[in-house]
């Protein structure tokens, strides 16, 4: 799954690059405000490509997840091993 994630970012990256460029190079020449259109759209192609880049999968584990998360998440108590459900202490 992160080949194909890395994959798309590095394509989007690469549509900024061609856009940016042929914007500057070849589409001024005839029309700046198709160019500057250009632009602004390259200039969106890089937030959204970390975006997807930075995707979590559906097998992915993630950084900050621990051992027992996946318990946690499918309601079983005890999310680590020998550990029962959490008590909130009482407000003083």
């Amino acid at each position: 799954m992160y080949a194909r994630r890395r994959r798309a970012y590095f394509l989007m990256m690469g549509i900024c690059l061609v856009l940016f460029v042929s914007a500057w190079a070849f589409v001024r020449i005839w029309s700046v405000p198709a160019a500057i259109g250009m632009c602004v759209v390259a200039l969106v192609i890089p937030p959204v490509a970390a975006i997807v880049a930075n995707r979590r999968g559906p097998e992915d584990r993630w950084w900050d997840e621990k051992d027992g998360a996946d318990r946690e998440r499918r309601g079983e108590p005890g999310g680590r091993k020998g550990e029962g459900p959490r008590r909130r202490r009482p407000r003083s």
